[in-house]
């Protein structure tokens, strides 16, 4: 009787250390493409149906733009350098939507850290953390946001041709972004690693 209890706790260990290893491999491909990816962060200036739907234009007229911004030699390396430096650019679009539909506030944008949960984009999921964030305050920025990733190009309306995952993010970085949240537990781990992290560095 001895002997099976030991067994059993024996084999209780070898899962326990199998799943700690699992959530920490998870863990760091989930680092690694959280390093790829610069998100679009759009706050409305408050909830009216004006302000969120001019939100809307001038999300359009930066991911139109955002098109050319990230086309010819821009890759991962060099993509936040360049948000930078086209980043009035981007504010004189934004304020140009905002003062053709009869706005007199303007849009600030900042290139930041930016802490978000576990979210999915269509039938892609990215694992919550901090990404750098293109974050465009229209106004006061009180109103509910909108958000997107805006490299690599996964939500420009007017692209030509379909991100190739797996050749951006490698075979294991496309195989976790193309993972379901609803079944895979390791996300919410995650969720909750990274909230608290985030949480002690706020």
């Amino acid at each position: 009787m001895k002997k099976i209890r030991i067994a059993e706790i024996s084999a209780a260990v070898a899962l326990m250390v199998a799943v700690i290893a699992s959530v920490a491999g998870f863990g760091v491909r989930c680092g690694d493409v959280r390093e790829d990816v610069i998100r679009l962060h759009i706050l409305a200036n408050s909830d009216s149906e004006e302000d969120q739907n001019v939100k809307l234009i001038v999300r359009d007229a930066l991911l139109n733009s955002g098109k050319e911004l990230f086309s010819g030699s821009v890759s991962k390396d060099n993509a936040q350098e360049c948000l930078e430096a086209q980043k009035t650019e981007l504010i004189e679009i934004a304020n140009k939507v905002l003062a053709d539909n009869g706005f007199d506030y303007k849009a600030r944008i900042t290139l930041a850290e930016e802490y978000f949960t576990t979210r999915s984009y269509g039938d892609l999921t990215l694992p919550a953390g901090e990404y750098t964030a293109l974050k465009v305050i229209l106004g006061s920025g009180e109103g509910h946001n909108w958000w997107c990733v805006m490299f690599p190009p996964l939500c420009l309306p007017a692209a030509s041709e379909e991100t190739d995952i797996d050749a951006f993010f490698g075979e294991e970085g496309g195989e976790l972004i193309k993972s379901s949240p609803r079944y895979e537990m390791r996300f919410k781990i995650v969720e909750v690693i990274e909230s608290i992290k985030s949480r002690i560095k706020g």
